[in-house]
């Protein structure tokens, strides 16, 4: 898995906000991707209507698209090649560098920081040529507009460990999907102060039944905003469990590509993300940090979460 990326990203200038240049500018020198540009692909989660707002108000010299999302003048453009690059790494198994983030964005409105869903339009472009899809959203976030979007379908499945509660709101335990999607949705809520052991047991604990869904092609939305020091959340991971679960992933499925959504620590991002990288391409781990545990009441909370989780999906996977 090789990095995509292009300065075209750049251009979506949001000043000092959390989502900033710096998160790319931050890895200092990197190869550069020639893109095709995504604006054709929009339409499959994302409202014609939606998509002119945007346009419109990033052609008008920018502003706000919600409360927590800027638009600048080059977002638009930076938005619709952060979806051709996601398009671009499902084809080649890489890794999109893409700014803005996208698991957030609805099909009809922008939400934080993200203005299009990058991994759902791949998902939904895959899986309207016949192929099963696997999302694992690593993000410490919920990816609320992916799981919105894909809530009633059995063609892709969608699986987020994420704090809980934390922003955007939902991803309980019992959001498992709905009508011929039921099952498809797998959400696991972390409470706040877990550490790297709790994160890895819901990945090994739940990886079986992603396994079982037999996916044709897996997209991982990325972010490491779950990290110790990123201050957006209140999760413990260090830079090991990010190589781990790349190594996980390598190692279980096949058909791999990733694009970029959370981590806001620009000391600590390149860390997570060449660990990441490291992992699924099994190479040595380059960073490491001291693990960390979590309280006895932290993980007394994450078992009964995890509990009603299994008991849920059990219906529907025989692997549980």
């Amino acid at each position: 898995m090789q990095l995509i990326y292009n300065p075209v990203f750049l251009k979506h200038d949001t000043g000092m906000h959390p989502e900033n240049i710096k998160r790319l500018s931050s890895l200092g020198e990197i190869p550069v991707t020639k893109l095709e540009n995504g604006e054709k692909y929009l339409e499959l989660v994302h409202t014609p209507e939606y998509i002119k707002r945007i346009k419109d108000l990033s052609n008008k010299g920018g502003g706000h698209s919600d409360a927590d999302t800027f638009v600048s003048e080059g977002s638009y453009e930076a938005a619709i090649y952060a979806v051709g690059a996601t398009i671009m790494a499902s084809k080649t198994g890489d890794f999109a560098l893409t700014r803005p983030p996208g698991h957030h964005a609805h099909q009809d409105h922008s939400r934080g920081f993200c203005l299009f869903n990058n991994i759902a339009i791949a998902a939904q472009y895959h899986a309207n040529k016949g192929r099963r899809v696997l999302i694992i959203d690593i993000d410490g976030h919920l990816g609320c507009g992916t799981e919105k979007f894909l809530y009633d379908s059995n063609k892709i499945m969608y699986w987020s460990l994420h704090q809980y509660p934390a922003f955007p709101g939902g991803g309980d335990a019992d959001e498992i999907g709905e009508g011929e999607g039921k099952g498809f949705t797998i959400n696991v809520p972390l409470p706040p102060g877990s550490g790297d052991e709790i994160f890895m047991n819901a990945f090994e604990s739940f990886l079986p039944v992603a396994k079982e869904f037999k996916p044709d092609i897996v997209g991982i939305s990325v972010g490491f905003d779950s990290h110790q020091y990123d201050l957006l959340l209140d999760l413990r991971l260090t830079v090991n469990t990010f190589y781990k679960v790349g190594k996980l992933i390598s190692e279980n499925f096949k058909n791999v590509f990733a694009t970029l959504e959370g981590g806001y620590n620009i000391k600590i991002f390149p860390l997570c993300l060449y660990n990441f990288l490291d992992g699924i391409n099994n190479r040595q781990m380059q960073y490491r940090e001291r693990y960390t545990d979590s309280l006895i009441q932290v993980h007394q909370e994450y078992e009964g979460r995890k509990a009603l989780t299994m008991q849920l999906l059990k219906k529907y996977w025989k692997s549980i």
